[in-house]
């Protein structure tokens, strides 16, 4: 019989309703029994016992949020019973660094097939990147990477193409071409996996920070591993200049020796010889781009970012603790892991700070939660403000209960780096990459922070992908996968349902990570085209 609660921590006082609970029905945890008081959804959370007014609600161990009335066993909790909360946090002078590695002898002598590059990263794509410095050069850039797409092979054909060209065809009563079908070219540059497009609203108007941001941002991109070129525009009279850019190229990577074209309109002239040289100069990077070839690489050079969007009640125990698992893996292996999302980090802090292996480390940490919170405060708003109407319609009641069940991503290793935004990867093991809870603008971040696959656990379904690195969706239950398979590679609910462990459930991604990296599985957003990249806004439009 399939289990209707769980308590996730032993000191837990609320349960997760694995199922439907009717009102009037027994459920147990043991020795412990309380009856449902109204009727509980799943996914959603059960009074295990009576909890006074104010006193403290706990889950996954730590404090989530405070009662607003007494709340008897059995009741459910509810965004008018309970408030957000959660612990006080500090720079410990302990650290609690030491950890347990997974077993890893299944991997150990594993490897992918991926693109070395001369930095000693290896990409799992070759692609050629085409950016605006500046959101003026949108419509140049746009025009160009619609050419090279259409005349190079990389159109991909669109289910709703051939519905209108049916359409079409029973308009104009014209049945002797019903048989009809699109045909689309050879690619030109079999080696190169797409030619990608990096549209953004920025580059001028905002913050001198702001500028150099972008550019910190669009360097991570040009030197990340799954990149073999790239082809810049600018305007020329903007913020985000040049000479920046090539300046935060040289900090990812000193002595890039990557293919770049830089191309600035107010110097050049019109239009026409503006895009005249772009078209030429980008064909001959390709052919040089092409020359790139996949070679064996151990699985220590994958770096994986943790990401999730369209959480749910189940998020924290199915997916995000099997991706959680494989980041332990990943890490053991002496590869990296990067977790993201700081406002969804809130309530786990304390956790998080002592297990950065040093003490500044640690107060790098804090200091950013706190800057961050504090930002948010100042117009108006606040971390208990992140969940969305569908995490709460899910379960996901306080922004602590949210953040607790989305920490599990990171695993359970020590974090050996924290890095604000827009920075990068620099050694193997977890690190803490400060970006927003916004899943596309946190998985923008992680790519250009290095990541080279992405993990994206959804328990409501969101179809989010990046242009340059394979995003991995994966189901926090089975009803999800089912309704949504269009947008999700792997369900993580057979957890859910008793079927697999969390341990089995790691093994099958570890598999689908393998895969995808080595370029012989596509992501259903690579499927889709979705290239989604939206780059972090701190500063104010002046």
């Amino acid at each position: 019989m399939k289990q209707s609660i769980l308590q996730i921590h032993p000191g837990d006082n609320v349960w997760v309703a694995l199922q439907n609970i009717p009102a009037g029905t027994a459920v147990s945890n043991g020795a412990q029994t309380v009856t449902a008081i109204r009727d509980i959804a799943a996914k959603h959370k059960i009074v295990a016992g009576s909890i006074p007014k104010d006193a403290p609600i706990i889950m996954y161990g730590v404090l989530v949020g405070l009662a607003n009335e007494d709340l008897p066993a059995g009741e459910l909790i509810t965004t008018r019973n309970i408030r957000h909360a959660s612990g006080q946090f500090s720079v410990s002078g302990e650290r609690h660094a030491e950890w347990t590695p997974p077993d890893t002898s299944p991997w150990k002598n594993r490897t992918f097939m991926g693109y070395p590059r001369k930095d000693g990263r290896v990409g799992t794509g070759n692609y050629w990147v085409i950016i605006p410095l500046v959101f003026c050069e949108n419509r140049n850039v746009q025009l160009l990477h619609e050419m090279l797409v259409k005349e190079l092979g990389y159109r991909e054909p669109s289910p709703y193409e051939s519905m209108l060209q049916q359409l079409l065809r029973d308009f104009r009563q014209d049945h002797s071409a019903a048989t009809a079908t699109l045909t689309l070219p050879t690619r030109t540059f079999p080696n190169i996996d797409g030619i990608k497009l990096l549209t953004h609203t920025m580059g001028c108007g905002g913050t001198k920070d702001d500028a150099r941001t972008l550019c910190g941002l669009l360097a991570g991109y040009i030197t990340h591993p799954n990149v073999a070129g790239a082809t810049v525009l600018s305007l020329g009279c903007q913020n985000a200049q040049i000479s920046i850019l090539k300046e935060e190229i040289e900090k990812r990577s000193p002595g890039f020796d990557r293919t770049v074209i830089y191309l600035e309109q107010q110097q050049v002239g019109s239009e026409k010889e503006l895009m005249t040289q772009a078209l030429q100069q980008t064909f001959e990077g390709l052919t040089q781009a092409n020359n790139w070839q996949r070679q064996p690489a151990p699985l220590s050079k994958l770096c994986i970012g943790m990401e999730c969007g369209g959480s749910d009640g189940f998020s924290g125990i199915s997916a995000n603790p099997a991706v959680g698992k494989v980041a332990d893996i990943l890490v053991a292996l002496g590869g990296s892991v990067i977790l993201s999302e700081f406002p969804e980090l809130c309530g786990v802090e304390q956790e998080l700070s002592d297990r950065c292996v040093t003490t500044d480390m640690a107060a790098r940490y804090v200091q950013l939660m706190r800057d961050y919170a504090s930002r948010a405060e100042a117009v108006g708003s606040g971390f208990d403000s992140n969940p969305s109407a569908g995490n709460i319609r899910d379960g996901l009641i306080t922004d602590a209960i949210k953040s607790a069940g989305a920490a599990k991503k990171g695993g359970s290793s020590p974090v050996t780096d924290v890095i604000d935004y827009p920075g990068w990867v620099q050694r193997s093991g977890l690190a803490l990459l400060c970006t927003p809870g916004s899943d596309v603008e946190s998985t923008t971040a992680e790519v250009g922070a290095g990541a080279n696959i992405v993990l994206f656990t959804t328990g409501l379904g969101t179809p989010t992908g990046n242009p340059v690195t394979p995003v991995v969706k994966l189901s926090t239950n089975t009803i999800l996968a089912r309704k949504m398979h269009d947008i999700i590679d792997l369900d993580t609910g057979t957890i859910i349902n008793g079927e697999e462990t969390i341990d089995e459930v790691a093994a099958r991604i570890m598999e689908m990570v393998i895969d995808t990296a080595s370029g012989n599985y596509q992501t259903k957003a690579q499927v889709l085209g979705q290239d989604d990249f939206i780059p972090w806004k701190r500063g104010v439009s002046l």
